[in-house]
């Protein structure tokens, strides 16, 4: 990335936080239900594929797999993105208001956004419609997560952007015939695991 390329990307990222990150003010109503959006939702990702895993239809349970495979896979990439390159959140860099608590970590890509756009995607793309119903659910949810993450001050957008980035990758990779495959066969040897631990 040139020189050019990279401040051109900040000062619109710099732009971008300015109108999205609440002001001093914020309290209430609309701050619980900003750190509600910011900490709470993404449980919805677990609980949506435990869901999916226990309806007792294999076509489901892949679809569960495959969500949490791409996301444990973003994730890593994530990891060894924030170890080679810090980008310091807003707080730590001493810019907007901040209404989060949070450990003073590398912000890009967002793991919360992550998280949430990878399952939603993966879910939204598969071919059982119910599946893909519940995927197209969790895609303006993963965007409320997104927007409050920024507005109560613990990332920047071009987190998210690069969240989405991720996501898409993921969704594009577990798309691919062996991922296909190998998710559906992991998600088979799993439930008969399972099914003969119980058993026992």
């Amino acid at each position: 990335m040139t020189d050019a390329l990279a401040m051109t990307l900040e000062r619109a990222n710099l732009a971008a936080f300015a109108q999205l990150n609440a002001g001093p003010g914020l309290d209430g109503l609309p701050l619980a239900a900003a750190l509600f959006s910011a900490v709470w939702l993404i449980f919805l990702v677990p609980a949506s594929l435990v869901g999916l895993w226990f309806s007792g239809q294999h076509a489901r349970r892949v679809a569960a797999i495959e969500a949490l495979v791409a996301t444990a896979c973003a994730l890593a990439l994530n990891k060894v993105i924030g170890t080679l390159w810090y980008h310091a959140r807003p707080f730590a860099a001493g810019v907007g208001n901040t209404f989060l608590a949070h450990a003073p970590t590398s912000s890009f890509p967002s793991n919360h956004g992550t998280i949430m756009l990878t399952a939603a995607l993966v879910l939204a793309t598969f071919g059982t419609p119910a599946v893909r119903r519940l995927g197209l659910f969790l895609l303006p949810v993963a965007a409320i997560v997104a927007w409050s993450r920024v507005f109560v001050g613990v990332h920047w957008p071009l987190d998210m952007v690069g969240a989405l980035l991720m996501a898409a990758a993921m969704c594009a990779l577990v798309r691919t015939a062996p991922a296909r495959r190998g998710t559906a066969l992991l998600a088979l040897s799993l439930y008969r695991l399972l099914r003969r631990a119980r058993s026992r």
